[in-house]
């Protein structure tokens, strides 16, 4: 059988269809990159945004046009979400939800444990999934309602097996890793972290992303305890600066709690790089709160940021409310835009002379340059050189566009 799988949105489905994938690779699936050619297509969607939806239609469209006799399975957030709008586009397909997903291809469940990933440098390990938040804009608490974790003794088997095949990158991954709970002891992922730490080996871990109101004390001291085994780096994801535009979005924090977890985790990180997810044009955004924005994000000084236009999703509370004209959503997107990349040129040069450790990703053909992130996410290439998967000591000699470029030490 030939198996296609077309991941969509964020890195849980790409964790989650590495470990599909090596599950088919075990009962001596052929895997194809050509969904024309599969026996079996197999489509990981996302809902995050009114375009991720377009991107799945699209993909099911394609497939049902161009390989009608296949199995088109389709399954992720979009499934969850558009479920009936699926069955009546596309009544071809065949909907499975994430959690029986295992069942429906294998006849038995998934752990999502995976042993290695294809291509890449860095191995990603989904800890956690689910959350309960109900932010006013966001879907994923209707996709992924059921808040589950990986039990400590299941992440820290799988950690240390990648670590042994050569992986020098960990990143914990999930929809709200901040509520990691192992089901068996209670642990939570202060406790992961630390047992983590106890591993042998030269490696380091990284949060994908973690919400600011659980970033606690006990977690920052202990990833702060592990040196350089912790990257230099978080993912907080913001969403708006100003205090009346949180609560209206349902944020579990204000911009001043937010400043003030900032302020302490810089007090035991020295040099570290912050990024955020931020939002453009929600609702109830007037002008002036998107200028409080902007000012709130040169307090913070980020490395940079993650821009979202705001777009209305079904059943949320605020596709409900008066919509902000899209003419003005893409202004302020634009300028956002704009913010990130400034934010990238001084947080890049920030770094000029500076010894940093460096892990490559892939080889540019066209600059002849090895690409790859030093710890705290700074994106750096070396010219020439070889690809290899160890961490390497760099010196930064040059900063352009946002930009590293570093020579080995």
């Amino acid at each position: 059988m030939k198996v296609f799988i077309k991941t969509f949105g964020c890195r849980v489905n790409q964790v989650e269809s590495e470990a599909l994938l090596e599950k088919f690779k075990n009962a001596k699936a052929e895997i194809t990159p050509d969904y024309k050619q599969a026996d079996l297509c197999l489509l990981n969607t996302c809902s995050v945004t009114a375009k991720a939806d377009r991107d799945a239609n699209k993909m099911i469209r394609a497939v049902k046009r161009d390989n009608p006799h296949c199995r088109l399975v389709v399954t992720g957030c979009y499934a969850m979400s558009g479920a009936e709008k699926i069955r009546q586009i596309f009544p071809f397909a065949e909907i499975v939800f994430k959690p029986d997903l295992g069942k429906a291809l294998f006849g038995e469940d998934i752990d999502w444990t995976v042993k290695s990933h294809e291509g890449k440098t860095r191995a990603f390990v989904k800890i956690q999934d689910g959350c309960d938040n109900f932010c006013s804009y966001c879907i994923v608490p209707y996709t992924r309602p059921l808040k589950t974790s990986k039990p400590k003794a299941v992440a820290l088997a799988e950690i240390k097996n990648l670590i042994e095949n050569g992986y020098k990158e960990i990143v914990l991954t999930g929809i709200n890793i901040g509520n990691y709970s192992c089901p068996q002891t209670g642990a939570d992922l202060a406790d992961l972290l630390e047992e983590i730490f106890k591993t042998e080996g030269d490696f380091r871990i990284r949060f994908s992303s973690i919400e600011i109101n659980t970033v606690t004390d006990k977690l920052i001291e202990t990833a702060a305890k592990g040196g350089k085994k912790f990257c230099n780096y978080l993912h907080l994801p913001l969403q708006s600066g100003s205090e009346a535009v949180l609560k209206d979005m349902g944020r579990h924090y204000g911009a001043q709690e937010y400043f003030n977890r900032v302020q302490y985790i810089k007090s035991k990180f020295k040099n570290i790089f912050l990024y955020c997810d931020i939002i453009a044009g929600y609702p109830t955004e007037t002008k002036e709160n998107f200028e409080e924005s902007l000012d709130f994000l040169d307090k913070i000084g980020f490395a940079g940021l993650h821009v979202f236009s705001y777009s209305p999703r079904q059943g949320t509370k605020a596709a409900a409310l008066k919509q902000i004209p899209p003419e003005e959503i893409k202004r302020r997107s634009e300028i956002l835009h704009e913010k990130d990349k400034a934010l990238r040129r001084a947080a890049a040069e920030s770094l000029l002379g500076s010894e940093q450790e460096f892990l490559a990703e892939t080889f540019v053909q066209s600059s002849g340059c090895v690409s790859g992130v030093l710890s705290n996410f700074q994106r750096a290439l070396i010219p020439g050189g070889e690809l290899s998967s160890q961490l390497k000591k760099v010196k930064i000699i040059k900063a352009q566009d946002g930009v590293c470029y570093a020579k080995q030490l």
